[in-house]
């Protein structure tokens, strides 16, 4: 499982140098591969057909989206922060020849240096996948449980570019992803905040339950994870700030103005690039898909 894999690593020359492990799980990593750059935003088209079963198209159009973030983001001598989830083994494997480990031991073994926000606070560049992105590039992320250290990671990066397939892209919130916007709680207080919720927004506030285990989800901060199922579109900014100040929330799984850039790999063997800039008085808009 790449559930709460948090990994950032320096880019020098054609080495790499894995220095950032934010949680204890392990995944794909990396040892040295040659790098370019290509500044492109809209739709690249990849010469390898993809294949013809749904599930085999989404992931090849993961490894597309992936693949062409890393080329067109991902310079020498870069601190670089990787998230988790599937998408994001592809990224790791453009950054390098991919060698699996299961222990931060193995990382070590292998040659690749270990350390953390303390020493490296500011990342250049920071890649990530979503499970759901909409038109304004606000987020919906933690499916997989790691809300809370994928928007530390998120937050330290100059610049936060998200990778997904075409089923992850959405006019609005809510249209792709039916599973809600999770949220990380202190367990003692789930219920109190998961009845502020429902009370001020409306929809429906589950606590996620373990699928291999009995009991609720827990995450590698030791807390409980809520699936909020709003009923509909809202303004995502004032949502998120108020619902992080009810008392015991940790985190929210809504990232808004938050990512630069997202590239979507769509069934055709393209990849869609959208970017985020901010206007004269600060405010954000996102680029249309250029086809």
């Amino acid at each position: 499982s790449l559930r709460g894999l948090n990994i950032g690593f320096r880019v020098k020359d054609t080495l790499l140098q894995g220095w950032v492990s934010v949680s204890n799980l392990a995944a794909r990593f990396l040892s040295s591969a040659p790098w370019r750059l290509a500044v492109v935003v809209g739709r690249q088209k990849h010469v390898c057909p993809l294949s013809q079963t749904a599930a085999n198209m989404a992931e090849e159009a993961k490894k597309l989206a992936a693949y062409t973030a890393v080329n067109n983001h991902v310079q020498n001598n870069q601190v670089v922060g990787v998230g988790s989830g599937s998408t994001i083994v592809y990224a790791v494997d453009r950054l390098g020849e991919p060698t699996h480990f299961k222990a931060r031991q193995l990382i070590l073994q292998h040659g690749l240096t270990l350390s953390d926000l303390d020493r490296h606070p500011e990342l250049d560049v920071a890649i990530d996948g979503a499970d759901e992105v909409d038109a304004d590039l606000t987020l919906i992320k933690g499916g997989g449980g790691c809300l809370t250290q994928e928007k530390i990671v998120a937050g330290c990066a100059k610049h936060f570019v998200v990778i997904a397939d075409y089923r992850k892209d959405s006019k609005a919130l809510g249209q792709q992803w039916k599973k809600g916007v999770p949220i990380e709680v202190i367990p003692m207080a789930y219920v109190p905040i998961s009845r502020a919720i429902a009370r001020r927004f409306g929809g429906e506030v589950n606590l996620r339950m373990a699928v291999s285990k009995a009991g609720p989800v827990v995450t590698d901060n030791s807390n409980f994870i809520l699936d909020w199922k709003f009923e509909h579109t809202l303004n995502w900014e004032e949502v998120n700030t108020a619902i992080k100040m009810i008392p015991g929330v940790v985190e929210t799984g809504l990232f808004v103005n938050m990512a630069d850039r997202a590239y979507f790999g769509n069934e055709d063997g393209s990849v869609e690039g959208r970017a985020c800039f901010r206007n004269v008085g600060g405010s954000r808009f996102a680029t249309p898909p250029i086809n």
